[in-house]
Formats: C-alpha cells, sequence, structure tokens
C-alpha cells in the first residue's frame, strides 16, 4: 500500500526528513485495516508505505487478490481522510490522497522473511540518506542539487561521520521508528474502562474501574531481519494460519 498522490507531503507542509504525525496516521490506518480483516497476522511500514501479511490459509474473498487489493486500499485511504485531524490539527487536507497496492503470494515463510527483511533494509538506507541529505540543507544551507552531489558515492560509513562530526547527530540515537519502521502485531492488551456497578446489599451502583483484554493491532519498533522477533513470535508464520 503507498501514497500515489504527486506531491502530497509538499503540499501539506509535511516535515522533512520525517514527520511523525503523517507516520503515526498511517499506522492507525494500517490498524484499522488489520481490525478489519483479522486474517492480516503482521504489517509493515515505513515513510508513505504498508506491507500486510495474510494468513497462509485465508478464504478472504474466496482468495480472489483483486478483491484483498481494493478492499485493503479503499479501507486504508478511507482511514488516512476519516483520521487526518486528529493527527494535523492546524493543517487542513487539501485534497483526497490516492493508494495502489499489489498482491503477492510468496511460495514459503522464508521468502516472506526475506521480503519484510528487505522492506526494513530499505527503511534504514533510505532514512540514513534523507537524514543527512535535508541535514544539510536545512541546517548547512546548501540546495538539494549540491547537497546530492555531496552525498553521491558515500557509504553508510560517511553518512555516519557526516552526520556526527558535521551536525553533532549520532544516528543510533534517531527514534527507531525512523530507522526501523513499524510493526504492527496482534497482543493481548490490558484496557481499563470506567463502569456503573450494582454491588450485594447496595440500592445505588458505583462506579468503578474495570480492566478488560482484548487483543489489537499493536506497534513494535524493532528489528526484524534477525531470527529473533520470529522466535518469539511463531504464530506469525505458523504453518495451520
Amino acid at each position: 500500500m503507498e501514497n500515489v498522490t504527486p506531491w502530497f507531503a509538499e503540499k501539506h507542509n509535511f516535515a522533512k526528513p520525517n514527520d511523525s504525525r503523517a507516520l503515526h496516521l498511517m499506522t492507525k490506518c494500517a490498524q484499522t485495516v488489520m481490525k478489519e480483516l483479522e486474517d492480516i497476522v503482521i504489517a509493515y511500514g515505513q515513510s508513505d508505505e504498508y506491507s500486510f501479511v495474510f494468513k497462509r490459509k485465508s478464504n478472504w474473498f474466496k482468495r480472489r487478490a483483486s478483491k484483498f487489493m481494493t478492499h485493503v486500499a479503499s479501507q486504508f485511504a478511507s482511514s488516512y481522510v476519516f483520521y487526518w485531524r486528529d493527527y494535523f490539527e492546524d493543517q487542513p487536507l487539501l485534497y483526497p490522497p490516492g493508494f495502489d497496492g499489489r498482491v503477492i503470494v510468496y511460495p514459503s515463510n522464508q521468502t516472506l522473511k526475506d521480503y519484510l527483511s528487505w522492506r526494513q533494509a530499505d527503511c534504514h538506507i533510505n532514512n540514513l540518506y534523507n537524514t543527512v541529505f535535508w541535514a544539510l540543507v536545512q541546517q548547512s544551507g546548501l540546495t538539494p542539487v549540491q547537497a546530492q552531489e555531496r552525498l553521491q558515492g558515500t557509504l553508510a560509513a560517511d553518512k555516519n561521520e557526516i552526520l556526527f562530526s558535521e551536525f553533532n547527530i549520532n544516528y543510533n540515537h534517531e527514534p527507531l521508528m525512523y530507522r526501523k519502521g513499524t510493526v504492527l502485531i496482534w497482543q493481548k492488551v490490558g484496557e481499563v474502562t470506567t463502569k456503573e456497578v450494582t454491588l450485594p446489599a447496595e440500592m445505588e451502583g458505583k462506579k468503578m474501574a474495570v480492566t478488560r483484554t482484548r487483543t489489537k493491532p499493536v506497534p513494535l519498533y524493532c528489528d526484524i531481519i534477525g531470527d529473533a522477533f520470529w522466535k518469539e513470535h511463531p504464530e506469525i508464520l505458523d504453518e495451520d494460519s
């Protein structure tokens, strides 16, 4: 799932290199999609993209790829508009965003893990570049073309050195959401609500805090390239799921 509306970020004054409002809005939309389509076992998002993984044996929409794509895209786009004001209080939505998507069937769990690992590696590469690029533009006064020329041919170590030596930025201390992207998985969450309860031998009810456990899509900012994540959450790639 990807925002394909030209110049959307520029027209809506997104902060560079990362706008936490936009990233949290994307995650809210992804959570809404997962709540609507509970056969999604994991989702991964970065920048203006989100990937959704359905259960291997999911029979939603009789496994028609076109239905998967249109339903996810429409739910995501409508949620983006619906929740916009919750994250961009002072920035009106100037025009509707557009999202596209595609459905891919991977032959094995390992291939799927390789795909998600590639997405997270891509997040790191892009974010490191953008962090240096915008530091050069915003703090050193370079033009975008000059910044691009300065970074041409540089390796990750070179970019880290520029950040630290010229801007006193330790890239490893940047927020994990920017460096790792966002992983959404189902987890049990305790929710505290207040309700009126009538106790024995009492005429009037009393308001009490009640904790209820619900399973919800929860955001994590962690490494999914190594094996630790998958060993901790084996249910995600369960052969019977």
